[in-house]
């Protein structure tokens, strides 16, 4: 067995740390000027929220159920993916992240799509919706374009 001041237990301290170090890169996702652009549509989720969305209401009301169950799951995955799961994407760089933000934002335009689609089409009354808010509109396309770029970075691991 070596001393620790030996040359042999030295190099194997600086292997160990050096293969920590491999696995602690391994495990993370480098976003570079793709971490600005998801930070810049993150506030756009955010600034669709004071925007109208459906029947009249804005974006934080229809969060909170004013409007309707399809719009309401929309704002839901939307913001919940969108904006929670993607900062704590970008602060973390963790990689299972970055895909739970990719697969998560595809749920979520599938769920504007519905939302939009709900909004323009027949209510039981047999009148045609009111039309979806461009605040809805704005989130919807920001929320493809973040799973998009999160799909890319989960993708982009060596």
């Amino acid at each position: 067995m070596s001393e620790p001041g030996t040359p042999a237990e030295v190099d194997r301290r600086l292997s160990e740390e050096i293969d920590d170090a491999g696995r602690r890169v391994a495990r993370t996702v480098e976003l570079g000027r793709r971490g600005f652009t998801i930070s810049v549509l993150m506030f756009v989720l955010l600034v669709a929220q004071i925007l109208p969305w459906a029947q009249g209401r804005a974006g934080w009301e229809t969060l909170a159920g004013q409007a309707g169950g399809v719009p309401q799951l929309f704002a839901v995955t939307s913001t919940g993916v969108g904006v929670f799961i993607g900062a704590v994407a970008l602060v973390s760089r963790r990689w299972w992240v970055a895909w739970c933000c990719a697969a998560g934002g595809w749920f979520a335009s599938v769920d504007g799509l519905l939302a939009i689609w709900s909004q323009q089409s027949a209510h039981a009354s047999g009148a045609s919706g009111d039309g979806p808010g461009i605040g809805m509109i704005v989130a919807w396309i920001a929320t493809i374009i973040l799973a998009t770029l999160w799909m890319r970075t989960a993708f982009s691991r060596n």
